[in-house]
């Protein structure tokens, strides 16, 4: 029987916070940073601190996302694990508060086909602040997990963050992972893991 094993991106799969990488662009850096660190504490609805935090992207080229797609470096790990679960005949899936356009050629570095996260509205090759569609939050991250269980009935299911936009998900899945996590997502989760290697999650399958 196949295990599942849902990611986070942002501080999890990756070292960075894509937004805060967009941001850097935009010259509001800091405020984005600010805003990222009181949601992932759990202090802010998430969705209404994304929503913030994109329309401060406004008037972005889109030429800016691949500037950031190169600044991304995964986490120490990550492909090795994906690798080990891929080849044990189980499942990587990702889901993302972050966004598709940045994450798509991440996700065909590492071959993994179940993915979903935010999608950032483009007009005329400009971000207009705004998202398309419905968020996806903590309930949505949730909500993810339960369809990929429903697609692929899954022996065991694992689900490895870092925030409490993660809780749900980490509370949802038969394993839940905090790794290297705000403590709102520590509380919670099974497994904490305070060394930022991913090849750790190996020593709890």
């Amino acid at each position: 029987m196949k295990r599942l094993f849902l990611f986070d991106v942002d501080s999890t799969l990756i070292n960075e916070e894509v937004i805060e990488l967009l941001a850097s662009h935009a010259g509001v850096q800091d405020q984005v940073v600010e805003i990222t660190s009181r949601a992932m504490a759990g202090e802010l609805d998430f969705e209404n601190s994304l929503k913030e935090r994109v329309a401060l992207l406004k008037g972005l080229s889109i030429d800016v996302i691949k500037e950031v797609q190169k600044r991304i470096t995964l986490t120490n790990g990550a492909p090795e694990l994906i690798s080990s679960i891929q080849k044990n005949g189980d499942i990587p899936a990702v889901v993302s508060g972050g966004f598709v356009e940045v994450i798509n050629p991440l996700m065909s570095e590492l071959n993994i086909s179940d993915f979903k996260a935010n999608q950032l509205e483009i007009i005329d090759g400009i971000l207009t602040g705004r998202v398309v569609g419905s968020v996806v939050d903590r309930a949505a991250k949730a909500s993810y997990l339960l369809e990929l269980e429903g697609r692929y009935s899954p022996a065991k299911t694992f689900a490895i963050g870092d925030g409490a936009n993660d809780i749900d998900m980490v509370n949802a899945a038969d394993c839940g992972i905090a790794f290297c996590a705000k403590p709102a997502l520590n509380e919670v989760a099974d497994v904490v893991i305070l060394k930022r290697d991913l090849r750790e999650v190996l020593n709890y399958l």
